[in-house]
């Protein structure tokens, strides 16, 4: 069976989905990524003691704050209005990270993995941005889609 692009016309050309005709669905998206810094870094974050201020609230907020934002920056996108947005950030002393897990929700006839995607790569970036004057080789990986519910293709969980 053939798949055709979803975001490509017969004509080739680039078109946003028409989602006009679809059932509304209870939908759920979770994302996750890590940010890995070094000891000092991790010290500093912990006690809250870097210089510009409360890293994880800061990046909390922003990464909600993106998720509402995503249509206005991924091209194809459609406005969502979300029912939940929200990040948890963790931080784990074993490897020096901070594990990021973003979740979205929304009833509605499109899904909101991007806007997972968003709030957890955005919540990196502010880490990133809030720690970068005391370190500069922060690395921000591992980021992927762990769950997906609702709408036709139905539940997916990554192993």
């Amino acid at each position: 069976m053939e798949q055709k692009l979803t975001h490509i016309d017969e004509a080739g050309n680039v078109v946003m989905v028409d989602v006009g005709g679809k059932a509304d669905t209870k939908r759920r998206a979770v994302v996750r990524c890590r940010v890995l810094l070094n000891a000092h870094t991790f010290d500093l974050l912990t006690k809250n003691a870097l210089p510009k201020g409360d890293v994880l609230t800061t990046a909390k907020v922003a990464g909600i704050m993106a998720a509402k934002r995503t249509w206005e920056l991924i091209p194809m996108c459609h406005p969502i209005l979300l029912s939940k947005a929200d990040v948890r950030l963790t931080p784990v002393p074993a490897d020096l990270s901070v594990e990021i897990e973003a979740e979205a929700r929304t009833t509605g006839p499109t899904g909101v993995e991007m806007e997972a995607l968003m709030a957890a790569q955005v919540a990196a970036m502010t880490i990133y941005d809030m720690c970068k004057a005391v370190q500069r080789d922060i690395r921000i990986t591992d980021c992927r889609l762990t769950h997906k519910s609702g709408g036709k293709s139905g539940e997916f969980n990554a192993e």
